[in-house]
Parts: structure tokens; sequence; C-alpha cells
């Protein structure tokens, strides 16, 4: 019961993100008289939003309640994103893009923060999986939608007609969730004790960490923290401009909305099996290095072949996007298994404010390449070059400590 609502609430804070590609690529810019500098910088000034202010929106979730910021999150995000058609100022557009991020940036951690209080190890894999999917699945349906609605009524139209979901759907989320098993009526009492029980038993097994100064200091959190930037430079890099990419090719915005829409679909497929591997065979981080590998060899190869052959460049297009999103299951399990309940929520912020960071800096980087250059060619080794480090991390978080006597 309460999978699927976090799954869609989730999904609909991908949608008011990632939509601006399809602005972009529909004249909003030329509309209006946006310079392509200027345009790089909306697509990514979300994210500087969004990094600023996970730290204390998590804090919040994890003392307080991730229910109600979520809440207000789902309201305040749909009305910002709606605005986004009506304006016709950049200053205000730059805010408007600014403050969609703050008021998204804690939607992850608190996600997490809720999950790791109902499911177990033997299933946070998959549930974390299940949560994320909300960004490959709403970037199929979106690509499709978004496509058409630009082509039937325009862009400005577009940001409006796509910010009245969340706004709806916040009443829905309020009605269903809860913070704890304890405070879900729909759960019997039994149950509720037995999850909680669990849930204790599992927290007995990590090392204990003092406070969130600690936590912030501890070598796994930065190294995760760095690991989580790198990657989110290639998927933020992907996510905000494939479709300029793909318009380098003359087509309608509704055939781009098809073909945006196919990296996505085989993700969700990736994702998924991924997850499932990973809970059955209890194996988290060296499930997420080689997946990120892939995807920064699959963008080497469409870097060589440059602009000689547009559908081999898509094919790979379309890998480098599945293993991107393919690890984030067992990715965020091992988050939730590997940091103590009391500074979780704060670790986990600062890990996806350093991916938000990665975000903004892949964003505006590939923007400004793609730009500069005229072809995505430069763009694809920043990503690449990105990932191969991300996964270099990885590799290392995932061997087995050495015995004492080996150091």
């Amino acid at each position: 019961m309460l999978l699927p609502v976090i799954f869609v609430s989730y999904s609909l804070s991908y949608l008011d993100r990632a939509n601006f590609s399809f602005g972009a690529a529909a004249g909003m810019a030329t509309d209006l008289n946006i310079s392509p500098a200027e345009n790089s910088l909306l697509g990514s000034l979300f994210f500087l939003g969004y990094f600023l202010f996970q730290i204390p929106g998590a804090i919040y979730a994890q003392k307080y309640s991730a229910k109600r910021l979520i809440f207000f999150g789902l309201i305040g995000w749909g009305l910002l994103a709606s605005a986004t058609g009506l304006i016709t100022d950049i200053n205000l557009l730059y805010l408007d893009r600014f403050l969609l991020g703050v008021v998204e940036s804690a939607v992850l951690p608190a996600m997490l923060i809720l999950q790791s209080r109902w499911y177990t190890r033997n299933e946070r894999a998959r549930a974390n999986a299940f949560l994320v999917l909300g960004n490959p699945a709403t970037m199929l349906w979106m690509s499709l939608l978004s496509g058409w609605l630009v082509s039937e009524f325009g862009w400005r139209w577009m940001f409006i007609i796509e910010g009245l979901p969340p706004v709806i759907w916040a009443f829905v989320w309020w009605k269903v969730v809860s913070d704890h098993p304890r405070d879900a009526s729909w759960l019997a009492p039994a149950d509720q004790q037995a999850l909680d029980a669990q849930l204790v038993q599992e927290q007995r097994g990590i090392p204990p960490i003092r406070n969130y100064a600690a936590a912030f200091k501890s070598p796994k959190v930065i190294a995760l923290s760095a690991q989580y930037f790198l990657w989110s430079i290639g998927v933020y890099g992907f996510v905000i401009w494939l479709p300029s990419i793909l318009k380098t090719r003359d087509m309608t915005m509704t055939e781009l909305g098809l073909l945006s829409a196919v990296p996505y679909l085989v993700a969700v497929f990736a994702e998924i099996g991924v997850a499932t591997l990973s809970d059955f065979s209890k194996k988290r981080m060296p499930l997420v290095w080689p997946c990120l590998l892939f995807a920064a060899a699959a963008f080497y190869g469409s870097y060589l072949l440059g602009s000689t052959n547009f559908w081999a460049s898509f094919v790979l297009l379309i890998i480098a996007g599945a293993m991107m999103y393919a690890p984030y299951g067992p990715y965020f399990a091992y988050l939730a298994e590997a940091l103590p309940a009391n500074v979780a929520g704060g670790a986990i912020a600062l890990i996806n404010s350093m991916g938000a960071l990665g975000s903004f800096v892949g964003s505006y980087g590939v923007g400004r390449l793609n730009d500069v250059t005229g072809s995505p060619g430069a763009s694809y080794l920043l990503m690449a070059a990105a990932l191969i480090v991300a996964a270099g991390i990885t590799f290392s978080m995932s061997r087995p400590a050495p015995p004492p006597h080996a150091r």
C-alpha cells in the first residue's frame, strides 16, 4: 500500500525537474530571447537550490516528519512548475528554477528515511529501486507526454499542465502515508511490533557514529559523497540535455519524445534486474561499479562515432542511460545498511547534496560544451570521465577490508 504512493510522489518530482529539456528543445529560449549561456544556467540552476537545502530538510524529516515535509513539498513544487509556463522575465525564471530546487531538495533523503523505517534488509534494494524507478519511469512517459503537449499546445501550456498533478496528489499522500509502522492504522498491531523489532535488530549490527559532525567527517561518507557527485554529472548531463542532443537530427517534437523515451524504458528493466539480484545475493556496492563502467564506455563509444552514425550512437546512449540508472537500488540500500539511524538522515542528505552539486556541474557543463563546440562529443567525454572515476571509488569501497595484521 505504501510503496506505490511513494513511487508516484517521487515520480512527480522528476516530472517537474526534467521537462525543462523539452521546453528548451521546443524554442523557449528563442521566445524569451534567452542566450545559450543563460539557457545552460537555467537548465542547471534547479540543482543549486537542490544542493543548498538538502541537509536542513533531511534533518527535519528524520527528527520530525517526512510525511509533512513531502506533503507541503508536493504543493510547492507543483505551483512553481506551473509558474514556469507563465513567466516572461528571465530574472523571475531564474528565481523560479532556483526555488523549485529548494522545494524538492529534501524529497529523496526524506523518502529514503521513510523507506528505512518500513523495509528490512531482505527487501530494501528492491524497495529503493522501486522508489528510484520514479526517475526513468517518469522520464519515459514524460518524454511521450511532453513531446505531444508541446506539439499540440506549445511549451508554456506543457509546463502549466504538468505542474498540476503534484498539487492534487499531495492529498492522497497525506491520507495514505505514515511516518512509522506504529502510526499506520491499516497495519495490524502485531505486524507493527514485529516490523519495528526487526528494524531495531538490524541497527545493532551497524557501527555507531556519535553525531552529525562525526558522520560528515567519516571517510566512508566523504568517499560516498565524492562518488555520488561524479555519478550525478553523468546522469543529469544526460537527463537535462538528451532531447537537445537528439534534436541535432531533423525530427518533429513527437518523434523526439518517442526517441527520448527509449533509454528510460530500458533503464526500468535494468534497474529492476540489478535490484532483484542485489537482494537475493545480498551484494550492494560490487553491483554498482560495473554498471558505471559500462555507461562510461558507452559514452566514449558515442564520442568515437561522432556524427557519422546517428543510430549506432543512439544505441550507445540507450546503454549509457540504462547503466547509469541500473545500480540505484543496491546503492541506496547500502546507505541504509552502512549508516546508523541516528545520523542516517543527515549523512544521506550530505551525499545527495553532493549529487545535486554534480547534477549542477553536469547539466551546466554539458549544455555549455554542446553550445561552444556545436556537437555533443566533448560532453560525452566529460560524462565518461566522471563515471570512470565514480566507478573507481565504488570499486575501492566494494573490496573487503584487509585483516588488521596486513595493514
